[in-house]
């Protein structure tokens, strides 16, 4: 059933990743201080709204991963728990963009909330510049690491880059650029793709994106690939034209992004994502904290591509 979950789902909360594994459901996302990781974990969607919050890892005092702690996923890869995560040495602008650089955290033990995790590692790429929001997925029997970086040489914030992974911290190969604001609704604002998503559905493979500012003009782009098609070779990319979900002015949702996905119990798929309720952000979006974590079902079309409709207004409690 669609909007089946309160809306906001949890206050405060942006950039919410949900991961179903072994029969239990965890959450992560950026916490407004920006000063920690914190996982929630629950036997069900609805339990991780009462769930008590574990921090497993605070940022250090000084140092370059010791500001501006964002965008955090947890993702069980060869059997180890991941938490890719960006993070700035200062909360200063550097040419007009923040500092952030991508980190992973890796832990062997059974239980995330409870086992040690290793030193913070950085995940290279190709170019030292801004770069966050790292997802991964496995695909053709591979693991992908698929992330937003600044390209000097190119107009704009971010872009969206793809490399196979060697282990959870260690790219491999060159990566190729998947997407780069082009369309008006990537450039208002800010020209930015970020916040990548991946997700299979029939023989297509789907990545979501952010695109323009992070006020009301935030809203989701949308990729795809056919599943047997190389997907490091740029030609069998398509990019939609449109954006496929963004702010409802009818609703008082206001640019809405940062998608990722998850299973409800049946088994249905779950789109996970965060929005505002006012347009009133302060002097700078990024530091209001009201970005709410959300979540919404939604269905297939018949051409196979998804329907993600609207942004559902605010209600205390299921209908």
């Amino acid at each position: 059933m669609n909007n089946a979950w309160p809306n906001p789902f949890i206050e405060q909360r942006a950039d919410p990743f949900i991961l179903r594994h072994n029969a239990h459901y965890y959450f992560i996302a950026s916490v407004p201080e920006h000063d920690r990781l914190e996982i929630r974990r629950a036997d069900s969607i609805a339990g991780l709204r009462a769930a008590t919050p574990v921090v497993v890892w605070r940022k250090p005092d000084s140092g370059p991963f010791s500001q501006l702690i964002r965008a955090p996923e947890l993702h069980v890869i060869n059997g180890e728990w991941v938490i890719y995560f960006a993070a700035a040495p200062a909360c200063e602008l550097q040419a007009g963009l923040l500092q952030h650089r991508m980190y992973a955290l890796v832990c062997q033990d059974a239980d995330p909330l409870r086992g040690d995790w290793q030193p913070c590692r950085r995940v290279f790429s190709h170019i030292d510049s801004l770069s966050l929001d790292a997802t991964h997925f496995a695909h053709q029997g591979k693991h992908w690491y698929l992330w937003a970086q600044k390209d000097p040489a190119i107009p704009g914030n971010s872009n969206l880059y793809l490399a196979q992974l060697l282990n959870p911290w260690t790219i491999k190969g060159q990566p190729i650029m998947l997407s780069r604001p082009e369309y008006e609704w990537e450039c208002a604002g800010f020209s930015v793709n970020e916040g990548p998503a991946a997700i299979r559905h029939g023989d297509q493979l789907f990545v979501t994106y952010s695109a323009s500012a992070t006020d009301e003009n935030y809203c989701l782009g949308l990729l795809s690939i056919d599943v047997n098609a190389d997907p490091m070779q740029i030609a069998n990319w398509h990019k939609s034209a449109r954006p496929v979900f963004g702010t409802s002015w009818h609703n008082r949702q206001y640019g809405p992004g940062q998608m990722s996905f998850t299973l409800d119990e049946s088994g249905r798929e779950v789109m996970v994502y965060h929005a505002r309720n006012a347009t009133d952000c302060g002097q700078h979006p990024f530091w209001d904290p009201n970005r709410h974590t959300r979540l919404k079902s939604f269905h297939w079309r018949e051409d196979g591509t998804p329907d993600f409709g609207v942004p559902p207004a605010d209600h205390t409690s299921a209908p």
